[in-house]
């Protein structure tokens, strides 16, 4: 068994091809290096059995039409306090952008590796990051996956700053995301009870937006590693668009109660959207920051862009409980760095963000 010291000693060999995944396919590799192999209790495939659950597909057509909106605040309101999760479908995200950034993001990952190196970076500060795993140093195992990051608000980057195989697509893409955003965040806001604007303007729920731009090349081992481990989004939501080639699952309760990985399958022209720790937090578990991971697979490669609304700032937050709900407070207050700094120091571990958050006994 490998120590620490030789286990750090080849990670950062790795890294420091700046090659990625990508480059160790590229090499031809025929087994998946130690450094990516995962606990087998990690890999466990329990989404075999019989089971009846579906992600909701929620049809956002004629959400400003008064006899449309009750009914889907409503369905809002039930994904987001059961699985935490729902398909979105005419949602307003032209399906060429969606197409052209899924092309995009393809196109940059299968550049030669030299063309990639200028934007592989762990420094934080840079506002379009090319790496392997935010936690590759980190986490217990790495996970087989290549991501390209881009901080689009409250200030992103210059088109300079992009690479050319993504320059105006990104830009255009996320215009067309934020104001499906706008959207979500009003029929959430209205799902917690509150006035339509009070998660855009109170909690400044679109003042932030993350993208992370995955590339998951085909796997020559897939049941000895994952593309992304168990975790929970530290975000207010994420809105998803993921290629056809599967792999993302959840986690939810069976008909005896116990936990059990389901697919999400790829929905024509949908767009998935997903609670995040933030808004279980300040909702005080009325939503469901419900864990995924995305599974390795033999063929590939699978692309997906994670789209993560936040706040941006230093205000404290608290759980919002309503005015005679005798519900506890589940959580103390936070800021949205303090769980970021908290979700990076941690990686993907396996572990629950959250748990930081909450108090050992209700508070009263």
């Amino acid at each position: 068994m490998a120590s620490a010291l030789d286990r750090f000693q080849e990670l950062k060999a790795f890294d420091d091809t700046k090659s990625g995944v990508k480059g160790l396919v590229d090499a031809g590799v025929s087994t998946v290096p130690a450094i990516f192999h995962h606990p087998p209790a990690s890999l466990a495939l329990d989404n075999t059995h019989d089971h009846h659950f579906s992600i909701p597909v929620i049809d956002l057509a004629g959400a400003w039409t008064p006899s449309r909106r009750a009914e889907l605040i409503g369905k809002v309101k039930s994904a987001a306090e059961t699985v935490g999760f729902f398909q979105a479908v005419n949602h307003g995200v032209p399906e060429a952008a969606m197409s052209q950034m899924l092309a995009a993001v393809r196109s940059f990952n299968e550049e030669p590796a030299e063309a990639k190196r200028v934007y592989y970076t762990r420094d934080a500060d840079r506002r379009v990051r090319y790496q392997t795993n935010f936690d590759l140093f980190q986490s217990p195992a790495a996970n087989w996956r290549d991501t390209l990051s881009f901080e689009m608000e409250p200030n992103g980057p210059t088109q300079e700053e992009i690479p050319p195989a993504c320059r105006g697509v990104v830009t255009d893409y996320t215009k067309s995301v934020r104001t499906l955003g706008g959207t979500v965040l009003e029929l959430l806001s209205e799902a917690l009870g509150l006035h339509r604007g009070y998660l855009e303007h109170a909690t400044g729920g679109l003042e932030g937006l993350n993208i992370a731009a995955h590339y998951y090349p085909a796997c020559p081992e897939p049941r000895l590693t994952m593309g992304t481990t168990r975790h929970s989004d530290p975000s207010f939501f994420t809105v998803l668009l993921q290629d056809g080639i599967g792999g993302l699952q959840v986690v939810v309760e069976d008909e005896k109660l116990q936990p059990v990985w389901v697919d999400v399958p790829a929905v024509a022209g949908a767009l998935i959207v997903n609670i995040g720790d933030f808004l279980q937090l300040i909702s005080n578990d009325r939503f469901k920051s419900v864990e995924h991971r995305v599974v390795s697979k033999s063929v590939g490669p699978r692309v997906s862009v994670a789209c993560f609304f936040q706040s941006h700032g230093t205000a404290v937050y608290n759980p919002i409980i309503p005015e005679g709900d005798p519900s506890p407070q589940l959580y103390r207050s936070t800021t949205v760095e303090e769980m970021l700094q908290h979700f990076r120091e941690k990686g993907l571990d396996g572990s629950s963000t959250l748990q930081h958050f909450r108090f050992n006994q209700p508070y009263l």
